[in-house]
């Protein structure tokens, strides 16, 4: 057998790393956007500094993704509404009670989108939304109304559980998720905003709003009542 030729070899490693390089090229471009979209805003980003930090030529990254738009939508379903299915077979699968249910989910949310740089998608669509009313629409439609949708889950489980009692479908999903983006806020404004001596612990702040979500402020939590009381005769 003849012996392969170095310099083939090297011909066939170059190509080797250059069709991983160009596997990879996405999700580095990816990475690039998330980062300057949150650092910079949606407004104020250019495509051109998105393919200069991904280390690619501006005609690269429209090989890969046609708009900045389409480019936004691409990172919010990249680290955001592309986890829907699996959260929800997770939801599916939980075998706890309801309170450890709310806690896994708000803690896992935390661990996985708040304290990442992804939670900077929310305060970005919060600030620029009136603007862009298209990606505004996305938004809604692949991140709002899903996550709406499995905290209802939860509050469904725990009602047909026996562990919870019926609220408001749309006021009790509020009441789970205005807390975390209180979080979420406090994690992007701490110092510029609020107040700055407040240093919050999340993991304790989010066991402390399960507490209160489930069993309230008052040392005993009577059943709501909406009927009226009669006017004595």
């Amino acid at each position: 057998m003849r012996p392969s030729c170095p310099l083939s070899q090297h011909a066939s490693s170059v190509r080797a790393k250059r069709e991983r390089r160009k596997e990879a090229r996405p999700g580095e471009l990816l990475a690039a956007a998330l980062d300057l979209f949150v650092e910079k805003g949606f407004a104020a980003t250019r495509v051109e500094e998105v393919a200069q930090r991904a280390g690619v030529s501006k005609g690269t990254l429209f090989l890969y993704f046609s708009s900045k738009e389409e480019l936004f939508k691409a990172v919010v379903r990249e680290n955001i509404s592309g986890r829907f299915a699996e959260w929800g077979e997770e939801l599916t699968g939980f075998e706890g009670s309801s309170e450890d249910l709310l806690r896994h989910c708000m803690t896992s949310w935390w661990e996985r989108v708040g304290a990442t740089k992804a939670s900077g998608i929310p305060k970005l669509m919060m600030s620029e939304a009136g603007n862009f009313p298209e990606l505004v629409h996305f938004f809604q439609q692949e991140v709002v109304q899903p996550g709406n949708d499995l905290v209802q889950r939860i509050l469904q489980r725990g009602v047909a559980r026996g562990e919870l009692r019926a609220a408001d479908p749309t006021y009790g999903i509020y009441s789970i998720l205005a807390p975390m983006m209180y979080l979420n806020l406090w994690k992007h404004g701490h110092g510029s905003c609020g107040d700055a001596r407040v240093d919050l612990d999340p993991q304790q702040y989010i066991a402390s709003q399960v507490q209160t979500i489930l069993y309230g402020l008052s040392i005993q939590t009577p059943l709501p009542t909406t009927e009226k009381k009669k006017t004595p005769a």
